[in-house]
């Protein structure tokens, strides 16, 4: 068996679904036996606490080795963000969790093995790629919505300081009570009370809301959906080309297939310089 037909047959595995849904069903396995450990358990239970510990951490080791075999280029395993956030986990997960010093370090990092499944599953994958690439776009929106904010709780805290210094006492109480509006947690009482003093007061509050609740978190949305279809895009691009660089692998033809067809060539061409000798005859 060649390195060519050893390196499908790894392309295959890690393309698997069912081995695609094992590791995942390890990994959901791994965060309950996280919250296991947080209950008072006997000594066996404990003792198979710990194999279990262990076995899920060969298991990861071996397929991320198997990813690693898999990848055509091995430099190229390391460009990949979530391959080194991936192996870096698992490296880390080897810290025996018996010693007292590592201790808490090695519990911390089994539970973050539970962030393996961003890195198994593409469409959680995409929705985080997505959020963190919307980051510059969100950061003007943030700043816009937190101009209007400033602007609003310098307005409350002047007209309404007098009314319920509690909500409106300075710029900073002010901004707290314009959250809490804006996520409508009770926000209806805090517009009755100063409206008994400034009727036309509601006009404050529905504004604020239009802007904030409305027009803003809106365009955040809209912002991330879009950089989200763009990874979508980009994700059906690059499953295209996994897919067509692993039917070229399993078209490669092996030693075996190559001898096959030289022996093939070999039995043409002694039929052929047969014939001739015959005809010569």
């Amino acid at each position: 068996m060649n390195a060519l037909s050893l390196q499908a047959k790894f392309i295959r595995i890690r393309s698997n679904k069912l081995f695609e849904i094992f590791v995942i069903s390890v990994i959901i396995f791994s965060a309950l036996l996280v919250g296991a450990k947080t209950y008072e358990m006997s000594p066996t239970m404990y003792h198979l606490t710990q194999f279990l510990d262990w076995f899920i951490s060969a298991f990861f080791l071996t397929e991320i080795t198997i990813r690693f075999l898999a990848e055509e280029r091995k430099k190229d395993f390391f460009k990949n963000f979530w391959n080194v956030f991936d192996t870096l986990i698992v490296v880390v997960s080897l810290i025996p969790a018996e010693d007292a010093d590592l201790a808490v370090i090695a519990r911390l990092v089994r539970v973050f093995r539970v962030l393996r499944m961003i890195s198994i599953i593409p469409e959680l994958r995409i929705l985080l790629v997505s959020l963190v690439k919307a980051l510059p776009q969100l950061g003007y929106v943030m700043l816009l919505m937190f101009i209007i904010f400033y602007i609003y709780a310098a307005i409350g805290s002047t007209l309404f300081e007098s009314i319920n210094p509690d909500l409106w006492g300075d710029i900073a109480i002010s901004l707290l009570t314009l959250f809490r509006v804006m996520t409508f947690e009770d926000w209806t009482d805090v517009m009755y009370e100063t409206m008994e003093v400034y009727p036309l007061s509601w006009a404050f509050y529905l504004t604020f809301i239009f802007f904030t609740a409305f027009a803003f978190l809106n365009m955040v949305i809209g912002i991330v959906v879009n950089v989200m279809e763009q990874e979508n895009e980009l994700a059906r691009k690059q499953k295209a080309k996994e897919e067509a660089a692993e039917h070229d692998l399993e078209e490669e033809p092996t030693l075996s297939d190559l001898l096959v067809h030289i022996k093939g060539l070999q039995q043409q061409v002694e039929q052929l310089s047969a014939q001739t000798t015959k005809q010569e005859k």
